[in-house]
């Protein structure tokens, strides 16, 4: 059994993802701003789930969390970066400064500040992991016009995806982005033509798999380009 923290678990591909592991028999850390949501979003009584308030805008939210959560449980399997926003279609050379630091602040900063505080809980586990869900929308050969500051911020998580397996290859710890492809989400509209199964299928699959490479973007389970 892994435990797995997943951050803005109580809704789309969050809650997906916690169901998913909890059906598999794992133990899932569900993170949120909102507690009253957290428990709506899993009202069942279970031992395999823990309600955590965490605001990934909010360093001091973020330490605190893995301060408590440091004493109950002592190590991390697994984290998954999920917490994130889509706002505005701006081209660039129109776009809304403030909105994009905004943007930045949850899909860039957000994923930035748990990795900091939990790595001293992934460190224990015997291979740790950590998957930040990404957008093809961030990939190099895909930032063509409209929604500046999404690609923006999820470029610069892929980056950060990089940079960070390649320092923590001598800890052991896999990290990896992941691409949940258009999926019907508060986010993506009722229009998007996959379900939120699909969306959460590959990030509970790299936090599973038995062997997995490090420093990749995958979609659908699958390498692609960055």
């Amino acid at each position: 059994m892994k435990k797995v923290l997943v951050t803005g678990a109580n809704r789309g591909i969050g809650k997906e993802i916690c169901q998913q592991l909890l059906s598999l028999g794992h133990f899932v850390i569900a993170c949120g701003r909102d507690l009253g949501k957290l428990k709506s979003a899993f009202p069942q009584e279970t031992n395999n789930i823990f309600l955590q308030v965490l605001d990934v805008n909010n360093e001091e939210s973020v330490a605190e969390a893995a301060k408590k959560l440091q004493v109950k449980f002592s190590k991390l399997d697994v984290v998954i970066n999920n917490a994130g926003i889509g706002v505005g279609n701006s081209d660039l050379d129109d776009v809304d400064i403030e909105e994009v630091k905004q943007i930045f602040e949850t899909n860039f900063f957000g994923p930035m500040r748990v990795n900091k505080y939990f790595l001293p809980m992934l460190k224990k586990a015997i291979e740790g992991r950590i998957i930040n869900i990404s957008s093809g929308m961030g990939e190099l050969a895909s930032l063509t016009s409209g929604y500046a500051g999404y690609r923006l911020s999820k470029a610069g998580l892929n980056a950060q995806t990089i940079l960070l397996a390649n320092e923590l290859k001598g800890y052991g710890i896999k990290v990896n982005a992941m691409c949940p492809g258009w999926v019907k989400t508060d986010m993506g509209g009722s229009e998007a033509p996959n379900p939120v199964s699909q969306g959460a299928d590959t990030a509970v699959f790299l936090a599973l798999e038995e062997k997995i490479e490090t420093g990749l973007f995958f979609r659908n389970r699958t390498p692609i380009n960055w």
